[in-house]
């Protein structure tokens, strides 16, 4: 997997099903540590809410050592299970949803919670606008000076990013590629500098 879809903005949607208030929160979390900051910080907002049922994919989408989710008191599997289901439907990486929830004193029995928070997180997919997110890797330029402009001009072109640079005698620039683009970089900047400068994976 080469690229995915990650959220390009937030989502709230705001829901009442049989008097009890369904509030779905959406957003962008790149990593397990900041889904389980986000997941604290609607807590916080809502303290007074009886449930702060939460899932998360927070890598790739198909990373299944960031997938993780709860049912913060509901019944085993009515809310966790179902909310994660929608998320790994979308095939929408780092995500997380927190939907809260305040009892309206009828009870939905275990197939209606898992009706509605699936539900829930279906409606707030549907409103998610998406970018796409191609994977980077990460190489060292050890150059001279002279070839610095023409450097900057090839990473440009390649969707790149000088990440850091050391100057000493020489240059060295610490870069990021798209992941699809390596092979055609190297050879132009092989072909550029008339076979002075390679590309050198970043340990």
């Amino acid at each position: 997997m080469n690229a995915y879809l990650i959220p390009a903005e937030s989502v709230v949607v705001t829901e009442e099903i049989k008097k009890s208030r369904f509030i779905t929160y959406l957003e962008h979390t790149d990593g397990i540590a900041e889904a389980k900051n986000f997941i604290q910080t609607i807590k916080h907002k809502y303290p007074d809410a009886r449930h702060h049922c939460w899932a998360y994919v927070a890598g790739r989408p198909d990373d299944c050592q960031k997938l993780g989710f709860s049912d913060d008191g509901e019944p085993t599997g009515t809310a966790g299970k179902p909310m994660i289901t929608q998320l790994l439907a979308s095939h929408i990486g780092e995500i997380t949803v927190v939907v809260v929830r305040y009892f309206g004193g009828i009870k939905l029995g275990t197939g209606g919670l898992v009706r509605a928070y699936g539900n829930s997180v279906q409606h707030a997919l549907n409103l998610l606008n998406t970018q796409q997110k191609v994977l980077q890797k990460y190489y060292l330029i050890h150059c001279e000076y002279v070839h610095i402009k023409m450097i900057e001009q090839l990473i440009q072109q390649s969707a790149g990013q000088i990440l850091a640079r050391e100057y000493s005698e020489n240059v060295i620039l610490e870069i990021s590629l798209p992941i699809n683009v390596e092979q055609k970089f190297a050879d132009k900047l092989r072909n550029l500098s008339r076979g002075a400068l390679n590309l050198t994976p970043k340990s």
